[in-house]
C-alpha cells in the first residue's frame, strides 16, 4: 500500500537467497560439483571472523548465500524456488545424480506451475519450478 505513512519501496530486486549451512565447504562442493551451480563469491570479511559464499546455476542473477549458522539458527528448514525451460528434463538429470534425491513432478494445472524439490544435505529445500514462459 502506498500513502502517506507507506512510502513506494526502494526495492527492486531479490539479489540473494539464503540458506544455513552446517559447513560451507560441504555446502560448495554439493552445489557446485554435485548440482553444476557456479561459485560466485567466497570472501573473508569482518577482520577474518566470518566467510562469504555464494552460488548460483550458471547464467541466474540471483545468488544463494551459503551461511553458517548465525544467531540462533539452524541449518536446514528453508526453501527457495528456481525456473527451468524443461522440468521433466531436469527431473531426470537430478534423480540420475547420485546424492540427490528427487520429488515426484507435481502440478502443471491452471496457474500451478510443473515442479519437483530436492533437498541439500542440510535440508534446505530447492523446488524445481517450470519457467513462466514455458507453461
Amino acid at each position: 500500500m502506498n500513502d502517506a505513512r507507506h512510502p513506494p519501496t526502494t526495492i527492486s530486486n531479490i539479489g540473494v537467497a539464503m540458506f544455513t549451512v552446517a559447513d560451507q565447504d560441504a555446502a560448495i562442493a554439493y552445489y557446485t560439483q554435485t548440482l553444476g551451480w557456479e561459485l560466485c563469491a567466497d570472501v573473508g570479511f569482518g577482520d577474518g571472523r566470518g566467510r562469504w559464499v555464494e552460488v548460483a546455476p550458471p547464467g541466474s542473477k540471483t545468488r544463494l548465500a551459503l551461511n553458517p549458522p548465525m544467531g540462533e539458527s539452524q541449518p536446514g528448514g528453508s526453501a527457495i524456488g528456481v525456473e527451468t525451460r524443461d522440468v521433466n528434463a531436469e527431473h531426470a538429470r537430478l534423480a540420475a545424480i547420485d546424492g540427490v534425491s528427487t520429488t515426484e513432478p507435481i502440478g502443471g494445472e491452471g496457474p500451478v506451475p510443473r515442479m519437483f524439490s530436492i533437498a541439500d544435505p542440510d535440508g534446505n529445500h530447492i523446488w524445481v519450478v517450470q519457467a513462466a514462459s514455458e507453461r
